[in-house]
């Protein structure tokens, strides 16, 4: 999980789709041009409004500004579209959004403010606002946040609106200060010499050549019972531990996403549907977790089709009913977070989802907040949505795979 976050590619998070499974290294903000957004907005004709700049891939050098048009040629964007590196956005109206009437819309405002703890350029006079507004209820909610906001499509660079959602949660662990009989899956802090060499040894090495292994000996957290746990732990970048502690004693702690060993990171699912193993609908994590369960004398050969290997640092847990923490840094919320690709939607962005429930027609149209990252949340119209911990949140994140539509609400 997809979530603690620090350097990227994000941890966080996490996605438990397992055709799109998802490591969530946690990602920075990072900081936004002032000069390049006036340069932006005189090319748009746009007005003086901040708006987030485009940044250049790197490695490549930035667009060059294209040289104004005839007074009586066509523009080939409307006036007032903002381009960024995977996506554009295109104004829209508060009646594009479907749904907007119906949602809870007061039920954002604690992910809001947590975001603005570290608000977005651009934000920070709204976020001052917000401190003071009194806003009881949804009508108030929603009436401030038309007042305050501009509506944007996000499409893709080639124009497609529709992308995929998927879903993430923080899972809960047993596991054991120190090694048992029982419990011998080590969950790794970063070795000291990881910066010093990358790639650094595979998921393969670690746990099987000594050379490896001395270099991450002693960096150990925790021990788990099964091997699959400590995947899933990687692939949500953070979880919770119900920790036994030599003394017999236990406590609950969080172990957040630190860094990776610099492989990429590849589906145990989808080598499984390659192999044959698994049709594509069989490729949930409880199929895969079933079918590795019908086949232990395969197991290690599977996981070791994924090189990458997750590093946690351990955190305390004084309130369980706050979630990890995100890309942005602050805290994620159960149904508001949702991660995205920070080349598309700045984190502490204000969307708004047009999806469906998980194997349902009911319509998921909602207000959530960017807060999040993941290596594999990447490209325009694309979300991973945070469900919370707890088994509901398992079962939810597990079967979210859901057609979707998106904008993006930014101050005036």
């Amino acid at each position: 999980m997809k979530i603690s976050k620090a350097p990227a590619p994000r941890a966080s998070k996490i996605s438990i789709d397992m055709n799109h499974t998802l490591l969530r290294p946690q990602a920075r903000l990072a900081p936004f041009s002032l000069a390049g957004l006036c340069l932006l907005c005189m090319a748009l004709l746009a007005g003086c409004q901040w708006l987030p700049k485009a940044k250049a891939e790197p490695g490549r050098p930035p667009s060059a500004q294209p040289a104004p048009a005839p007074a009586t040629a066509k523009l080939e964007w409307p006036a007032g579209l903002v381009e960024r590196p995977r996506a554009r956005w295109v104004p829209a109206a508060w009646g594009d959004l479907p749904g907007w009437g119906q949602d809870r819309a007061s039920e954002v405002l604690p992910a809001l403010r947590r975001s603005c703890v570290r608000p977005a350029e651009g934000w920070l006079m709204l976020c001052t606002q917000l401190r003071t507004q009194v806003l009881n209820d949804d009508v108030a909610t929603r009436r401030w946040l038309e007042d305050s906001l501009r509506v944007y499509r996000v499409e893709s660079l080639t124009g497609e609106t529709q992308g995929l959602l998927t879903g993430y949660y923080e899972p809960l662990m047993n596991a054991s200060r120190l090694p048992t009989d029982t419990r011998s899956v080590p969950l790794w802090a970063p070795p000291p010499d990881l910066a010093s060499r990358r790639p650094y040894w595979t998921r393969q090495e670690l746990e099987s050549l000594p050379a490896a292994q001395a270099a991450v000996k002693g960096r150990e957290i925790a021990y788990l019972e099964d091997p699959l746990d400590a995947l899933v732990l990687q692939i949500q970048g953070s979880g919770r531990l119900r920790l036994q502690e030599p003394d017999g004693s236990e406590r609950m702690v969080r172990i957040a996403y630190a860094d990776h060993n610099g492989h990429p990171y590849r589906s145990v699912g989808r080598w499984l549907i390659e192999q044959g193993e698994l049709k594509a609908s069989e490729a949930s994590w409880p199929g895969i977790k079933e079918w590795m369960r019908r086949n232990p004398q395969r197991l290690q050969e599977v996981m070791w089709q994924n090189p990458r290997m997750v590093f946690f640092r351990e955190e305390p847990l004084p309130n369980p009913s706050i979630g990890p923490k995100g890309a942005q840094g602050v805290p994620l919320s159960p149904g508001r977070s949702v991660a995205v690709d920070p080349q598309s939607i700045p984190y502490g962005s204000l969307m708004w989802l047009d999806a469906t429930e998980p194997l349902s027609t009911k319509p998921l149209q909602r207000l959530v907040v960017a807060q999040d990252t993941g290596s594999a949340i990447v490209g325009a119209v694309r979300a991973d949505f945070f469900w919370g911990w707890g088994e509901e949140a398992e079962a939810q994140a597990g079967r979210t795979k859901q057609a979707l539509r998106t904008w993006v609400l930014w101050p005036k």
